[in-house]
């Protein structure tokens, strides 16, 4: 939860930067969560305006946290624009140290077995 509220309020709009995996899919699971919650909400009430204000409140952080994913794999945010590979990319282990994009958001700490 700490991941989608750390998105929502202070990356809301930030598309440098890197994003983990973990940021990346939490976010991604709390948006649908509560937007199938407010949507049936919404559907209950007859107001469904309310999913569609929801719908545009997570459009452009949706966006930038996709974008900084991408830049944590290496790749430019257009990337995202790929639907099969994005996927691909999104699921794929981010690159270890520093690149183009930024710094290591894991620290830059390597595991070794």
């Amino acid at each position: 939860m700490q991941y989608f509220i750390d998105v929502m309020t202070k990356r809301y709009a930030q598309f440098t930067g890197r994003a983990r995996r973990a940021e990346y899919w939490y976010f991604f699971l709390f948006n649908i969560l509560i937007g199938l919650v407010l949507g049936v909400i919404a559907g209950v009430i007859k107001v469904p305006i309310l999913a569609n204000v929801i719908s545009l409140a997570f459009f452009i952080p949706s966006i930038a946290v996709g974008v900084r994913r991408m830049h944590d794999v290496g790749k430019s945010g257009w990337f995202l624009l790929i639907p099969i590979y994005s996927l691909i990319l999104v699921c794929t282990e981010g690159q270890h140290g520093d690149n183009e994009y930024g710094p290591d958001p894991k620290g830059g700490v390597v595991a070794q077995f």
